[in-house]
């Protein structure tokens, strides 16, 4: 086994993470979707789907390394905002706790002179940079926009989508 006892134990807590991160993004998805703004749904479901693969690189790096992934229940999920700035700064919430969960886990294959996982470990680090970024800056444009979450959607389907401009997050 490469990955040390540690870092297995936790890489399968952030596999846990990751997969919440993607089942709460659909959440605020559906919140979007039912305030009928479309492009911002849009934007959630594919967060949504971007937390789903950052999942799946752990588990896949974890069986190449030797490793038993293991895939967890999901913790109970928030389904209610009280408005689009509210939903938007839950999901910064979670991503600055998912930056932190990885530095952490950083640290603990540092601290383990494992250098593989540490390695694997440093996409994650500027993806999260990206994420903290993209969400803040979805957040400050809500709020710029003072209730007029139509030109949020125009924003978001200008800047924000897949293929759009240079705001657009990583996938």
């Amino acid at each position: 086994m490469i990955i040390k006892p540690k870092v297995v134990e936790a890489m399968n807590a952030q596999i846990q993470s990751e997969f919440a991160a993607s089942a709460q993004y659909v959440a605020i998805a559906v919140y979007f979707d039912e305030a009928t703004l479309p492009d911002l749904a849009a934007f959630f479901y594919r967060q949504a789907e971007e937390e789903r693969m950052h999942a799946m690189k752990f588990v896949q790096f974890m069986l190449e390394a030797g490793s038993k992934p293991i895939i967890p229940g999901l913790p109970a999920l928030r389904n209610d905002f009280e408005s689009a700035s509210d939903a938007v700064q839950f999901a910064l919430d979670q991503e600055i706790k998912v930056t932190n969960q990885i530095n952490n886990l950083v640290s603990i294959a540092e601290a383990e002179k494992d250098y593989a996982s540490s390695q694997f470990l440093q996409w994650f680090v500027t993806e999260q940079v990206e994420e903290v970024d993209s969400m803040t800056t979805l957040l400050n444009t809500i709020k710029h926009a003072g209730g007029a979450l139509l030109l949020v959607e125009d924003f978001v389907r200008r800047t924000m989508a897949v293929g759009g401009g240079e705001a657009a997050p990583a996938a």
